[in-house]
């Protein structure tokens, strides 16, 4: 069997990273879209000091643990295509745009996308390989 080279992490695996079994893809190295760096930030907004505390731990292991690749240009040009199929596949991409640009960076980057939600990437699977864990 082929080693896989490197995977990208939808927010969803992040979350559930001490939970979940990655499977074939847990000696790959994993890496983050800087959205899903922007997800795990916005949700430190909770009012609960404990769970702001763990949620504040799990984005510094994040930040060290893990290669963060950007979302540029590359990226948001392939989010238009991507959001362009969510529409004409008769949904509204606006809902989807941070998933749409995780997607985008996998896509970019040429990595497949491992997640824990397949169903927020249904639309874009020809486009990127979408993993569910």
């Amino acid at each position: 069997m082929t080693a896989i080279s490197s995977v990208l992490l939808d927010t969803s695996v992040v979350i559930d990273m001490g939970s979940i079994d990655l499977g074939a893809y847990a000696s790959a190295p994993g890496a983050l879209s800087t959205v899903t760096i922007a997800e795990l930030s916005y949700g430190l907004d909770v009012d609960d000091p404990v769970e702001r505390l763990a949620r504040s731990r799990r984005l510094e292991r994040a930040l060290t643990a893990f290669e963060i690749l950007p979302f540029d240009v590359d990226a948001a040009r392939l989010y238009g295509t991507l959001a362009a199929v969510v529409r004409r596949n008769g949904r509204n991409p606006r809902p989807r745009r941070m998933d749409l640009q995780i997607a985008a960076t996998a896509a970019a980057h040429h990595l497949p996308l491992l997640t824990r939600n397949p169903a927020d990437f249904a639309d874009v699977v020809r486009v990127v390989e979408v993993i569910e864990i």
